[in-house]
């Protein structure tokens, strides 16, 4: 039996997952890797803790993703607990954190995952070709890369990545090569990203890198507990990344947006009120933090948005706490966004990533117009995209 080609143009998670589950029986894999390695970008996410997906419930996990459809079918096929048994057969033994959250084995480097998937590749019979940037097509349709290689191949597929961390290759440059090709695209923004807030002078000097713990936020209807970082430009943190495209929407519509904390998730407006008056303190500064155990950066952020008579009024004090609102103006940069949205049009492509109007070409990762918050769910998606198409060409019947 002939074997037929396939060239993977990307190197990050979608990419090393397709190769890595590919048959290279019937398939001659290459990835073609703008860079010097594979997996920068996927690295830097290992910085600070290497989230690589959530021990939740299937049908939770599916609604985390935006649009919540889309990546069903893929997310079915390699779910949370196949990832982490595929890692943990490559030698990657995972363990659950807080929040659901689920990270290599303490001990485990980002490196050490990243090369037990490329080991795994290599091993299989993929080919990996570095500092190979492609630039477009030919007017033979063939593969162009910046060396001036022309290459021709049975099937291709893009994994381009997104347009947010520039450094890492991810710049979203590719958009015009497939806007020629009448392939519908969408411009990038931001997502998991910071968001600006127009902070009192002192406020900023005294608390910008304090950390706002145990809060949940709203927007645009959806919640999310977690926690927040004051900064000079605003806020940031895994509570606000998680209703970004909430936000997003509303500064769309409106240029600002409105969002809520509460900064007692885990107490009701009657039991707020309860511990309040049961308060032995006289100033209420004292009262909020012996009684409703208010931190100083929850204080100062209460003072900073309320005026005096608010703040000494005990009712509207109490309901600020639950529903404390904040105007936010703008998104941070897009290159120092966690994530993006943009990239092919979903509409372009489908049910099993094919490119429409284009023979024989697929597109996985986040280069597809998807979103999820924080980077665990992300790379899940990435990793559940690579393994589903992978699937769909090892089912597919090669004609010798």
């Amino acid at each position: 039996m002939t074997t037929k080609s396939i060239a993977i143009i990307g190197g990050g998670p979608a990419a090393m997952s397709l190769a890595c589950h590919l048959d290279t029986t019937k398939y001659t894999v290459t990835i073609y890797e703008k860079n010097k390695a594979l997996g920068r970008k996927f690295l830097v996410a290992g910085k600070g803790g290497f989230n690589l997906t959530y021990h939740e419930d299937l049908d939770y996990l599916l609604q985390r993703y935006e649009p919540p459809a889309f990546l069903a079918p893929a997310l079915r096929y390699f779910d949370n607990k196949a990832f982490r048994k595929w890692l943990a057969e490559l030698g990657i033994p995972t363990y659950v954190g807080s929040s659901s959250r689920v990270f290599p084995e303490r001990g485990i480097k980002p490196i050490e995952v990243l090369n037990a998937v490329k080991q795994h590749m290599v091993s299989k019979g993929t080919t990996i070709l570095y500092d190979s940037k492609w630039v477009g097509w030919s007017d033979q349709n063939q593969l162009l890369f910046e060396s001036g290689n022309k290459v021709i191949t049975d099937y291709v597929v893009f994994a381009l990545g997104g347009g947010s961390w520039k450094i890492t290759g991810s710049d979203g440059s590719w958009l015009s090569a497939f806007r020629d090709k009448s392939v519908a695209v969408i411009p990038f923004s931001a997502r998991n990203c910071a968001f600006g807030v127009e902070w009192p002078k002192d406020l900023k000097t005294k608390y910008a890198g304090q950390p706002l713990k145990n809060i949940s936020i709203s927007a645009g209807g959806r919640s999310q507990k977690g926690e927040l970082v004051i900064t000079e430009f605003g806020l940031e943190g895994n509570a606000i990344y998680a209703v970004s495209s909430e936000i997003q929407n509303q500064i769309k519509e409106n240029n600002t947006a409105n969002i809520f904390l509460d900064l007692k998730p885990s107490l009701s407006l009657a039991q707020l009120q309860q511990k309040y008056e049961r308060g032995n303190a006289s100033k209420t500064s004292d009262i909020l933090r012996e009684s409703i155990k208010l931190d100083n950066t929850q204080l100062a952020l209460l003072k900073a948005q309320l005026t005096k008579d608010e703040f000494l009024n005990k009712k509207h004090l109490l309901y600020s706490i639950k529903n404390l609102s904040l105007k936010v103006y703008s998104p941070a940069p897009l290159d120092e966004a966690i994530s993006s949205m943009g990239g092919i049009d979903l509409a372009a492509i489908n049910e099993d990533f094919k490119i429409k109007n284009l023979v024989e070409t697929y597109c996985i990762g986040e280069m597809l117009n998807w979103n999820a918050p924080t980077g665990g769910y992300l790379l899940q998606g990435c990793f559940s995209m690579g393994a589903y198409l992978a699937k769909y060409f090892n089912e597919c019947s090669i004609s010798s």
